[in-house]
C-alpha cells in the first residue's frame, strides 16, 4: 500500500532517530538537514533527466508538431525543478522546530523557488501555445504577440505579489488592496504598457493593421511591411530595408494608410497626368480626321462621332461658315478617346474597375490629361514598368494628334534664343 506524505515523514524521522540517537541535537539537525536537501536535489536531478527524455521521446514519436512545441524541454524542466523545493518544504519540519529562524527562512526560500518555477513554467507554456497558434494560416497576420506579452507580464506581476506576500508574511489579497490604493502610481509607471495594450486590442478588434500589411505613416517616415506587433511597438520594414518602430497608440490617434485593401482587390491604381500645351488644341479639319482614321482603334469612333456631329449641325446650326457654330471634334478630344480605347483594349488593365482618361483644371503649365486606371499587376517592379510603358507610349503618340506637351523652357532653349538674336 502506498503511504501518504505524513507516513513517509514518520518513517523518515524514526529512521534517523534510531541511527543517531546518541548524537548531540545540533549534529543531528545538521545531518538531517543536509540529508533532506541532498535527497531532494538527487530526486530532482534524476526525475528531470528521466521525465524530460521520456516526454521528448514520446513527442517525437507522434506525427503532429504541436506536441513537440508544447512538450518542449525548456517547459518540462521548470516543472521538474519544482520537485526539490516541494520535498524540502514538506520534510523540513522533521529536522527543525517551526519557531527556529532557519526553518522559517528555508520554508520561505522553498516557497519563493516554487513560485518562480511555476511562473516560468506558465510563461513557457503560454509561449508554446503562441508558437502553435501562430503557425496556423488563419492566425499568421494577427497581433498575438502583444497578447502573449500581456499574459507574461500579468503572470510575473502575480508571481511577484505572491513572493512579496511570502516574504512579509501577509495575504496576497491584502497586498492587492494596498496596490489598489496606489493604482495611480502603478498606472503612471506602466503607462506605456497599458496604452500599448489597449491600442493593440483596438487595432486587432477593428482589423486596422495586421502582420504582413503594407502601411504608410508619414509622421514616422514609415513606408513598408508590418513585421511585428508587440505591446509597445509596431515594427515596419521599409522598402529600403530599414526598420521603423511606431508606438501602437500612434496608429490609433494619428492617421496612417493601409494598402492591404489594394492587395485584396487584385489590382493597383495608376493615377498620373501629363500636361498638354493649350496652344496646340484645335478643331479638327477633314484632313486631320482622315489622318486619325488611319489609327485602327479610332476609325469606328471618329466615323460614329462625325455622323452624330453632322446630324446635330444640320438641324441646329444656321450659319455653317464659322466653325464655332455647332459641334466640332477637337484633336484633344480624339486624343482622350484614343487613350480610353487603348486602356480598355489592353489586357494589362482591369475593365471591371474605374478606367478613364480625364481633363483636369488647366493651369499655367498647360492642360493636365490624367490617366486613372487599375493595373492587374500589383508587384512593385512590374507595376512601375507597366506605368512607364503606358506613358512612354502616350508621349510618343502625342505629335500624331497635332498636340504638343508643355515643358518649361530649359537652359538650352534660352541659349538657342540668345544665339538667334
Amino acid at each position: 500500500m502506498i503511504l501518504d506524505l505524513e507516513s513517509y515523514k514518520e518513517v523518515f524521522t524514526n529512521f534517523f532517530t534510531i541511527i543517531i540517537n546518541h548524537s548531540e541535537n545540533a549534529w543531528y539537525q545538521l545531518l538531517l538537514l543536509s540529508f533532506i536537501i541532498l535527497v531532494a536535489f538527487i530526486i530532482d536531478y534524476f526525475i528531470s533527466k528521466i521525465v524530460v527524455k521520456s516526454v521528448n521521446r514520446f513527442a517525437h514519436l507522434t506525427k503532429a508538431t504541436w506536441d513537440d512545441i508544447l512538450l518542449n524541454k525548456n517547459i518540462i524542466i521548470h516543472l521538474c525543478h519544482m520537485i526539490a523545493p516541494i520535498l524540502i518544504y514538506s520534510f523540513f519540519d522533521i529536522a527543525l522546530n517551526e519557531s527556529n529562524w532557519a526553518y522559517i527562512f528555508v520554508k520561505k526560500l522553498s516557497l519563493i523557488y516554487i513560485v518562480i518555477n511555476a511562473v516560468r513554467f506558465g510563461n513557457g507554456f503560454l509561449t508554446a501555445i503562441y508558437q502553435v497558434i501562430i503557425n496556423k494560416e488563419a492566425f499568421k497576420d494577427k497581433p498575438l504577440k502583444s497578447i502573449l506579452q500581456i499574459f507574461i507580464v500579468c503572470t510575473w506581476i502575480a508571481g511577484i505579489i505572491v513572493i512579496i506576500s511570502i516574504i512579509i508574511n501577509k495575504s496576497p489579497t491584502k497586498l492587492l488592496t494596498t496596490f489598489g490604493a496606489s493604482a495611480a502610481i502603478i498606472m503612471l509607471i506602466f503607462k506605456d504598457t497599458i496604452i500599448g495594450f489597449v491600442s493593440g486590442i483596438q487595432l486587432s478588434a477593428n482589423n486596422m493593421v495586421s502582420i504582413g500589411d503594407w502601411i504608410t505613416v508619414p509622421k514616422y517616415d514609415a513606408d513598408g511591411i508590418v513585421i511585428d506587433i508587440t505591446i509597445n511597438t509596431v515594427k515596419v520594414q521599409n522598402w529600403d530595408n530599414t526598420i521603423t518602430t511606431i508606438p501602437p497608440y500612434a496608429l490609433i490617434s494619428d492617421s496612417f494608410q493601409n494598402w492591404q485593401g489594394m492587395t485584396h482587390s487584385g489590382a493597383r491604381r495608376i493615377k498620373r497626368s501629363i500636361n498638354i500645351d493649350m496652344k496646340s488644341v484645335k478643331f479638327c479639319t477633314k484632313e486631320m480626321l482622315d489622318k486619325y482614321k488611319e489609327i485602327d482603334l479610332l476609325k469606328d469612333y471618329i466615323e460614329n462621332t462625325e455622323q452624330k456631329v453632322e446630324e446635330y449641325n444640320e438641324t441646329k446650326v444656321k450659319n455653317h461658315t464659322n466653325p464655332v457654330n455647332g459641334r466640332r471634334q477637337t484633336n484633344l478630344g480624339i486624343f482622350r478617346a484614343y487613350l480610353n480605347l487603348y486602356l480598355h483594349e489592353n489586357d494589362t488593365f482591369r475593365n471591371d474597375m474605374t478606367c478613364m482618361v480625364r481633363q483636369l483644371q488647366p493651369t499655367e503649365k498647360g492642360i493636365p490629361i490624367e490617366v486613372y486606371a487599375f493595373s492587374k499587376i500589383q508587384e512593385w517592379v512590374q507595376y512601375e514598368n507597366i506605368q512607364s510603358d503606358l506613358f512612354d507610349h502616350i508621349l510618343a503618340i502625342i505629335p500624331n494628334f497635332d498636340l504638343s506637351v508643355y515643358q518649361a523652357p530649359s537652359s538650352d532653349d534660352l541659349r538657342s534664343l540668345s544665339n538667334i538674336s
